[in-house]
């Protein structure tokens, strides 16, 4: 009986020190021993994958993680915030979890606006007053000074990562589609590296002083000029398109706007008060209804258009698989798409609550595990050590060079 016991501890050590990378339920790793070798079969796979003609990234609150706050910490912010009625109310309805709280919370708003019989004025006003506050936390501890040469040292390590990350998946083959980032963060990491790389992005947004949101514009490929004499055009081949299936801390919503959609996208210092307008903070799909009005139906719908498209593939990082409505459109998809594929990295534990993995599809593929103590499907070891390096044009190359010596000349 101990030998079993042994055995089992063994093993179990044995998984959370390994690599793990499953295919369909097959280890594709089972017969190889060293790590290294491993590793190599991984980045060979991957690099196939990275070939493909539609590539699609699935961005949770893993790859910020330790820059910005999760939702226990932003909890805890919040409570010592709080006093009086609003420290009741939050009592009498925390869920250990602000999205699943805010959703009691905003019930409970709409409940007491159309149901004017049994209206208590005074809860009413101290129910908004809490509503308030948790979104004036979040946007607070979101809305950070980011840079490689600013904020926290985890901030700038984070920064340094989705740089890594650009510099890596933004130059691809012209004849391949661009690249498609999908994120659940509300958190500006994308937005702030793209510029201090001078990628080019459409998240749609478009205009000069007042930028406003137009799904038409996802449509909108970026493109130069290949002859001064002749009408030909390439697309620029350092491009992407972000997708902020939740959100962004810097959407406000506006009441007169000379656009079909009364959504924009504005600048806001760091550290600034919550502004007083609607910012679009979205952390549950379930807020006041508004995953079904736009923003959030047009992002919604680009994500399902976009892994139905024919030879795609969808990596998922550091999610969490919390999302119904969005596990609902990957499962949807791979029931349509026979050649979509699915490479997930994801902490083991965590997959074996989600049905997903119990189908032994080959078009499934999950990662997991630990190289010398580096957790493998994490972001980080995801950007170093598995990310395919792609070859860039003479001209890239040329002005990378520039800006790195104009930032070694600016620092003196």
């Amino acid at each position: 009986m101990n030998h079993q016991v042994e055995n089992k501890e063994q093993e179990y050590q044995n998984e959370k020190t390994g690599l793990y990378f499953f295919q369909g339920g097959e280890d594709l790793l089972k017969h190889i021993e060293k790590n290294e070798d491993k590793k190599g079969k991984i980045k060979e796979t991957l690099f196939d994958l990275f070939n493909v003609k539609n590539i699609n990234f699935l961005f949770g609150a893993g790859t910020s993680n330790g820059a910005i706050p999760t939702m226990a910490e932003l909890r805890q912010c919040l409570i010592k915030k709080l006093e009086g009625s609003e420290k009741e109310i939050f009592n009498k309805n925390d869920k250990e979890n602000l999205e699943k709280t805010l959703e009691i919370l905003y019930s409970g708003k709409t409940y007491f606006e159309n149901n004017p019989q049994t209206q208590n004025g005074e809860e009413l006003k101290n129910l908004t007053s809490l509503i308030k506050k948790i979104e004036s936390t979040i946007f607070d501890e979101i809305n950070i000074e980011i840079g490689s040469k600013c904020g926290s040292e985890e901030q700038k390590k984070v920064f340094r990562c989705y740089e890594k990350f650009y510099k890596k998946v933004t130059y691809r083959n012209k004849d391949l589609n661009r690249v498609n980032i999908f994120t659940t963060n509300n958190d500006l990491f994308n937005e702030y590296v793209l510029d201090y790389l001078n990628i080019d992005y459409n998240n749609g947004f478009g205009g000069g002083l007042i930028r406003s949101f137009n799904p038409a514009r996802f449509e909108y490929i970026f493109s130069k000029k290949m002859d001064e004499g002749i009408e030909k055009y390439e697309p620029l081949n350092h491009m992407i398109y972000l997708y902020k299936l939740h959100g962004s801390i810097n959407w406000i919503e506006v009441k007169e706007n000379n656009s079909f959609f009364n959504i924009q996208e504005v600048y806001f210092k760091p550290k600034c008060d919550k502004p007083e307008e609607n910012c679009l903070i979205f952390p549950t799909p379930l807020k006041e209804g508004k995953s079904l009005t736009s923003p959030y139906t047009d992002l919604i719908r680009e994500f399902q258009r976009k892994i139905s498209l024919p030879n795609s593939v969808l990596f998922i990082i550091g999610y969490s698989f919390s999302d119904d409505h969005i596990n609902t459109i990957i499962y949807r998809a791979l029931a349509f798409n026979n050649s979509l594929s699915l490479v997930v990295f994801a902490d083991k534990d965590k997959l074996q609550h989600i049905p997903l993995f119990n189908i032994h599809d080959k078009r499934i593929c999950v990662i997991y595990g630990q190289d010398q103590n580096r957790t493998i499907h994490y972001f980080n070891y995801f950007v170093e050590e598995l990310i395919p390096e792609q070859k860039h044009n003479e001209d890239d190359e040329l002005h990378k060079s520039f800006m790195k010596a104009l930032d070694k000349a600016m620092e003196k």
